[in-house]
């Protein structure tokens, strides 16, 4: 079945998160109304309030992706706020939609949430099927639990849910801070950073071999909106590019975007994380979208966003 967005009141839950942002831009594009709301208005932590302010407002459906989101160091040293945030955020949002009999909701996961060994690419059937990647697990259980509700209150209340499951992700309104940032704005932050200094090298984290997939926030947004309208299961999709790149070839990739000829320094006594992590979309292609950029020229946009970001923050 399909759902007609025409009309409807969709509240986008993490509006000012990158890949909130990117949706609401993505459905101001559409004939529906962008429900918004900041936790000046509603903390997702507080039942309370999520309940109070979903039965005063009633959206037609919820795209929920609000998170606490971080990179290695961060999801390893604060493995307490990483479950315990991601769980009340979800539990909240759901328990009120059912509540306030909301019919349709995507769940926005993330690709962490399988198994550190999965066999490649990563399938939807892989998820539970082995250990996963200690770094990362408590926001990876998190996650699970938000596909497990989505897929509970289907079978057992008939609620047209689903859930979204994208891969490692990039874009305008990304955390460039070192300390908490994925490895794309991190790299692209140093990079930018070893040219403004016209530093000689760049120290990278790991050894550069583990291979990653990456998506534009603005890409999964238009696959998002597509998944809403036009699909309708109980299993979770995947949402990605389709190509993988090796930490080092990346690395290379945005010096190369920045401008900035650097000699590249691993430390190996970091930790690598995945060795390896490419998702399958072939349902996700099945159902007719196929529609990201590539990497270089994703990146090159990104890339004067941020600067754009620094002008605005730092006005000559």
């Amino acid at each position: 079945m399909s759902f007609d967005i025409t009309g409807k009141r969709i509240w986008v839950a993490g509006h000012r998160g990158m890949v909130g942002s990117a949706v609401a831009r993505r459905l101001e594009q559409e004939d529906c109304t962008v429900i918004k709301a900041g936790r000046e208005i509603v903390d997702l932590t507080n039942q309370a309030q999520v309940e109070h302010w979903m039965n005063e407002t009633r959206p037609d459906a919820i795209i929920l992706a609000a998170a606490k989101v971080g990179g290695i160091l961060a999801n390893d040293t604060q493995p307490v706020d990483f479950l315990l945030q991601n769980l009340q955020i979800q539990t909240n949002i759901l328990s009120a939609a059912h509540s306030a009999d909301i019919p349709r909701v995507l769940f926005l996961g993330s690709s962490c949430i399988y198994p550190r060994d999965a066999a490649q690419p990563i399938a939807e059937a892989s998820l539970l099927t082995g250990a996963l990647e200690p770094t990362n697990e408590a926001y990876a259980i998190a996650k699970i639990a938000g596909i497990k509700l989505i897929q509970g209150y289907r079978k057992q209340h008939g609620r047209d849910w689903i859930s979204a499951m994208p891969t490692n992700l990039y874009g305008p309104g990304d955390n460039y801070d070192l300390q908490s940032s994925h490895v794309l704005p991190a790299l692209l932050r140093k990079a930018h950073d070893a040219k403004m200094n016209d530093a000689g090298e760049m120290e990278l984290w790991g050894s550069g071999a583990p291979l990653r997939e990456f998506l534009h926030c603005d890409d999964l947004a238009d696959a998002l909106v597509f998944l809403l309208k036009e699909y309708s299961g109980y299993e979770h999709i995947n949402v990605g590019s389709g190509v993988e790149v090796s930490i080092r070839a990346l690395a290379e990739t945005i010096t190369r975007v920045v401008g900035h000829d650097i000699d590249l320094v691993f430390d190996a006594s970091k930790p690598d994380g995945t060795p390896r992590k490419l998702i399958d979309c072939t349902n996700l292609h099945q159902l007719g979208w196929n529609n990201a950029r590539s990497l270089e020229d994703g990146i090159s946009s990104t890339y004067r966003d941020f600067l754009a970001t620094l002008e605005t923050e730092n006005p000559s």
